[in-house]
Parts: structure tokens; sequence; C-alpha cells
């Protein structure tokens, strides 16, 4: 694995990781030294990763986001626009859900932060067998979107209301989620 690979599957294991992860574990599966992956670490960090060294390990700090759940309404031709939507002002769709009166939520993760992700995504949903988690309430669904500032979310909300993507919660609906 060459120096590059191997400084992105650093970033790629604390970007996963919940927990501190030590310079040994990070040695073991990159199968270098201990003294290899402390300067890959200052590499990092002179890159502009914010890696914080603990006592237990390596911890990716990451910014603080406030989130936002909106509950949305659209065809299946309509997905990209909404997300393009979101990330375009900032925001991330981190989660789709439903709510379903007898199976209750369903929810997958999604991580989506860029039209980059939009489009490999939607080409995931094209070229599978699979259809979106919507269909199965009627294109009724949410997602909990994160932004650096609620203003950002302001924003979203009222561009996903000014396009008529959202949907007034049913009375049979959670309202904390």
């Amino acid at each position: 694995m060459d120096v590059s690979k191997r400084r992105e599957q650093i970033l790629q294991i604390l970007e996963n990781s919940t927990e501190p992860i030590s310079g040994s574990m990070l040695s073991k599966t990159c199968q270098v030294s201990r003294q290899i992956i402390v300067g890959d670490i200052a590499v990092l960090r002179a890159n502009g990763n914010p890696i914080v060294s603990t006592c237990q390990g390596y911890v990716l700090q990451q910014p603080h986001l406030v989130s936002r759940v909106y509950k949305v309404h659209h065809t299946n031709e309509q997905v990209a626009e909404e997300l393009n939507l979101i990330v375009d002002l900032g925001g991330s769709v981190d989660d789709v859900f439903v709510y379903h009166k007898v199976y209750g939520v369903m929810k997958a993760d999604m991580n989506i932060h860029s039209r980059k992700d939009v489009d490999d995504f939607m080409e995931k949903i094209i070229s599978g067998k699979s259809s979106l988690l919507l269909n199965i309430t009627s294109g009724y669904h949410y997602h909990t979107v994160s932004a650096e500032k609620e203003e950002t979310l302001d924003l979203i909300f009222h561009a996903l209301d000014d396009h008529g993507f959202l949907a007034p919660l049913q009375d049979y609906e959670p309202v904390h989620f």
C-alpha cells in the first residue's frame, strides 16, 4: 500500500470510529510500524485534518453539528432534486426513515454530503433491483439533516417548503424522533 492510500485509510478508520484508536491498532491495521503512524498523523494534521491525540488513542475531532428531522413527500423522480437542494444549502442528509402504521419506524443511513454523493446514491438505486424506502409509505418519509448552524437548517426548511416537499405530521405519527 502506498503512503497516500495508507493515510486515506487512517483517516477513514478515524472517521468511522466512535472511540479513540490507538497507534498500535493503526500500525497493525496498516501493517507498518508505530513510528510510521506517528509520522502519518503529523502529515495528516499539517494538511488540516483535526486529529487529536488522547491518552487512549487518536480521535478525529468532528465539527459541532446541529440536526433537524424533516418530514417530506415527493415522487421517485424528485429524489435527486430534494437531496441536491439540501446539500447545496450546506446540509448533510444523515438518514432516511419512514413511519409505517404496521411495521413502525424503518431507517437507513445515507451520509450524503455533496452532489457527488447524491449522484452515487442515485446510480445505486437506478442500477439495483431495490426500490426507495419512501415507496412503502406512498412517498412520505423523513430525513435527519445536519449542518454547522441552525440558520442553515432554517434555509433548508424554507427551500423544502418552497419546492412543495414538506409534509405535515399526522396524529398517529410519533412527534419525537
